[in-house]
């Protein structure tokens, strides 16, 4: 937990941060509106006597009293367990319908299948990812929760390149990328045992390369949504404040019904670009939840 010290100067009460980090993260599900709707996944859940509790900024997001997956509506692919923040970015990319969407480090499926209930399981959705084991858990979920519209391939995410059948960029991507995972450690307190400040500036080098390509394949007034489960400023703002330098776009601003902090300009001596307060910084105090970061930029050109 020490690893967690060098964020006092960014955190409003770090005392009610650090006693939320030690606390268990409550189970959440999310219901796959592929399938059914939230008013049926919660009878179908207390028929079976689980206690549910709505998340009030998300409808479709449900606190359990037990693990998620022992109960016939998850079999049924009616549910999919996902930890409340994470449901946050793909939430703000918002696809409709019939769009052309990238989900850059799709795997294992939870943000895909998420994008896919939010698209009508219509349009196209490209899910790529560079690894096959989790390649497997992807098709697994997409296959239980009903997504069709999901295209799996596999390679590095920092060259994609438009397929033979793709015919015009994408309207949207989604780029959660992989991290140094410190907003994690309610769900795996073990996170921060091999934490190195070398390992987190080394993953922000393909951060920053895997945004690049986003931007560079959605169309001009298409959006991409950036995002990662951890605290430190060298995968967050620093990777926005490389990514605005190098490619045309702009970051945005956009709603967030969760208790949140602004993205940070400066830290430890960096000075980051003065727009990087428009992303969102997303504690494990303010909400009950795990941290995330999320940030959204309007490709200009």
């Amino acid at each position: 937990m020490e690893v967690l010290d060098r964020y006092e100067p960014l955190i409003d009460d770090f005392e009610a941060f650090r006693a939320a980090c030690e606390r268990p993260l409550p189970p959440v599900v999310r219901v796959n509106t592929i399938e059914t709707d939230p008013e049926t996944a919660r009878e179908a859940l207390e028929s079976e006597g689980i206690s549910v509790d709505p998340c009030e900024w998300h409808p479709g997001l449900f606190r359990l009293d037990t693990q998620p997956g022992a109960n016939w509506p998850y079999y049924h692919g009616w549910l999919h367990g996902q930890e409340e923040v994470s449901a946050v970015p793909a939430t703000v990319l918002d696809p409709d319908p019939g769009d052309r969407v990238w989900d850059a480090c799709a795997a294992p499926g939870s943000k895909t299948t998420q994008l896919s209930a939010l698209m009508d399981d219509r349009g196209l959705l490209v899910a790529t990812d560079n690894n096959l084991g989790r390649i497997s858990a992807l098709r697994s979920n997409a296959e239980r929760l009903g997504a069709t519209n999901v295209a799996v391939t596999r390679e590095d995410a920092r060259n994609h390149s438009l397929k033979p059948w793709e015919s015009k960029p994408y309207d949207a991507a989604l780029v959660d990328v992989p991290c140094s995972c410190e907003g994690t450690i309610r769900k795996n307190p073990d996170t921060l045992d091999e934490w190195s400040l070398e390992h987190v500036e080394g993953i922000a080098g393909s951060q920053k390369g895997i945004l690049r390509r986003a931007v560079q394949t959605v169309r001009e007034g298409g959006h991409v949504v950036y995002s990662t489960c951890t605290f430190a400023p060298e995968e967050n703002e620093a990777v926005l404040d490389h990514v605005l330098t190098e490619e045309d776009c702009r970051l945005v601003e956009f709603d967030l019904p969760l208790d949140h902090a602004p993205g940070v300009t400066e830290f430890e001596g960096e000075i980051f670009d003065e727009s990087a307060r428009k992303a969102k910084r997303i504690y494990p105090h303010h909400n009950d939840t795990g941290g995330f970061f999320c940030a959204k930029l309007e490709v200009t050109g």
